[in-house]
């Protein structure tokens, strides 16, 4: 009896400090989520706190254009299934889709929140769920509880060596912030992605079929690669180029296990021929519509405006800092060449690594986005790296010096605590900033009142496909704010973008001819003019002493003018998706080799 009470205390025991284990391993893992969460929104806080008086903060601290266009999206995508190109003046069909933003458009008109406040939802929920997941994913890779939680620090906050432009920035180039893409580039960077790109981080949730297809390899069971094939699907409809990832990554990766094997996996085949069957629609139905219709095939075509390509190999190091270097040392150290005898979870981190390296150099205008969740794989050879090679190599120099008590408990922890210290000056830098832009108190995150006025005034008036010519800086907010086409908004979605750059210049400068300024009206059956102090800024124009003008409405410093009724809308471009192209299109994509 005593010894059977004894095993019963024994495991008791055992129960109790596997239990204590996972408190304390979820309790990191939320503690670290939360701090980042609250760390990304102080800078939101700020930002309507500090607001001058006559302007408001419109939610927006990064890469206004952009969020923009998403809020534009979000706006159309909640009444209809199908969204038009209103950040362009010509008419155009209804045909975007896409899932994420037709979600957030939808649940803001159920709760009854702005496209700001769904922003932040998505911020939160995104960056919560995609940090969870990563530990998740750690989990298959890494088993020691101190090595999970290093590779999740540097996941959370890595940065890369842009502190030292920074540095340079302020002492030898005179104020100039040179490779500056080195530093602001957000993809593979959790902690901006959160602070400022959350569909970024949404995006970056794919690596979740990854998690199944691994899980389902381990256990022979193909359900799992039902679900992995499902949740294809449902990031590609959210971002079609994702499915380039998760098709390259893991062909790659069924190619090594053939290799290491000598012959066939067939699950892995049977799970690759699941997964591109159930998936495959979205980027199907991107195909299509960057090829059939004219107003989306110019938008991809104008992904070039941008200028942002993945960087360089050596400013990539820049770019993605010390956990790289680590990680090029883990992996070479592996010796990839050798596949016999490696593990499975083993081959398929080499892969994603590898396959992963050579996507981001896909030739397209969209390669930067494939640096999207490789922070994950270069986080988790980065850790084993430092804690399998760099660790024991010092602790063997430390004992060949007479270095004593140089514990390895100790030793792993503190080269985990200064690898998490050096990766975060540049995201501190980053963060940091937004505090200086947004005390600026100046466009484009801040509009004047008035401005929003007049904007909730052309939101009430007028047809969906009037046209309202603007600056920039306030065409960017038009499609969203008021459902109206913009004659200028985005470097992408405006056709001809640079050409309407110097029509608005031309328009709002005052030695303009008349002529000139109605050409530009009647070529694009311009239905409004915007005046306010961003117009202003642009030249002497006076909208008030052409004859062809009518005010339509005034506040304060802002004035809206409508076209001459015999001139508006005369001559609008009419672009239209052809279905007959359509057709034609798919027909001869059965029909090629």
């Amino acid at each position: 009896m005593h010894v059977m009470n004894s095993a019963i205390r024994t495991g008791l025991k055992t129960k109790d400090k596997a239990a204590a284990l996972i408190w304390g391993e979820s309790s990191f893992v939320v503690r670290v989520t939360l701090i980042v969460l609250a760390l990304t929104s102080i800078p939101y806080v700020y930002g309507y706190l500090v607001a001058q008086p006559g302007k408001e903060f419109m939610g927006i601290m990064v890469d206004v254009p952009d969020h923009a266009q998403y809020f534009s999206w979000m706006r159309e995508l909640s009444t209809s299934h199908l969204a038009a190109n209103k950040l362009t003046p010509e008419t155009n069909s209804p045909v975007l889709f896409n899932l994420l933003w037709w979600g957030m458009g939808r649940l803001g008109t159920m709760i009854g929140l702005g496209y700001a406040g769904m922003f932040q939802v998505l911020r939160v929920s995104a960056g919560a769920a995609f940090l969870l997941l990563v530990y998740r994913v750690i989990g298959l890779f890494l088993k020691d509880l101190w090595s999970k939680r290093i590779a999740f620090m540097v996941v959370a906050f890595t940065s890369g060596f842009g502190w030292i432009l920074v540095v340079l920035k302020y002492t030898f180039s005179h104020g100039q912030l040179i490779y500056p893409l080195d530093v602001f580039i957000a993809e593979g960077n959790t902690f901006l992605g959160i602070l400022g790109y959350p569909h970024f981080i949404a995006a970056a949730l794919y690596i979740l079929v990854f998690d199944q297809v691994l899980r389902g390899q381990s256990r022979g069971q193909l359900r799992y690669a039902l679900a992995a094939g499902l949740l294809a699907q449902f990031f590609g409809w959210q971002h079609a180029y994702d499915l380039v990832l998760v098709y390259g990554i893991l062909a790659g990766y069924t190619a090594l296990v053939a290799l290491r094997d000598r012959r066939l996996p067939v699950y892995l085949v049977r799970s690759n021929l699941i997964l591109w069957g159930l998936s495959c629609w979205p980027a199907i139905y991107s195909l299509v519509l960057t090829r059939a219709d004219p107003i989306w095939e110019k938008v991809l075509d104008q992904f070039a405006n941008a200028g942002v390509y993945t960087p360089n190999p050596f400013h990539l190091i820049i770019l993605l800092g010390p956990a790289f270097l680590l990680a090029i040392f883990a992996f070479v150290k592996d010796n990839p060449l050798r596949l016999a005898g490696v593990e499975d979870h083993k081959i398929f981190l080499r892969s994603w690594f590898l396959f992963n390296f050579l996507l981001i150099y896909i030739p397209t205008d969209f390669q930067i986005h494939m640096l999207n969740g490789w922070q994950v794989p270069i986080a988790i050879l980065a850790t084993h790296g430092l804690v399998d090679y760099l660790a024991p190599f010092l602790r063997g120099l430390a004992v060949r010096l007479g270095i004593p008590g140089l514990h390895w408990t100790s030793l792993r922890r503190a080269l985990g605590i200064v690898l998490v210290l050096v990766i975060l000056p540049t995201n501190l830098y980053l963060w940091t900033w937004r505090f200086v832009e947004l005390g600026r108190g100046d466009y484009p995150y801040y509009l004047h009142r008035d401005e929003l006025v007049a904007l909730d005034w052309l939101e009430a008036n007028g047809r969906p496909d009037d046209v309202v010519l603007s600056s920039l800086t306030i065409g960017q907010y038009i499609p969203a704010l008021t459902g109206k086409h913009a004659f200028l908004a985005h470097w992408a979605q405006t056709l001809d973008f640079f050409a309407k750059s110097d029509m608005v210049a031309e328009f709002f400068n005052l030695a303009t001819a008349e002529d000139r300024r109605l050409q530009i009206i009647d070529a694009y059956g311009v239905d409004f003019i915007f005046y306010g102090p961003a117009e202003r800024e642009l030249g002497g124009y006076l909208p008030a002493s052409s004859s062809y003008l009518s005010f339509a409405f005034s506040v304060g410093e802002v004035e809206i003018f409508e076209i001459a009724s015999e001139l508006s809308g005369l001559s609008r471009p009419l672009i239209e998706m052809d279905v007959g192209v359509i057709k034609g299109y798919l027909w001869s994509s059965k029909t090629r080799p």
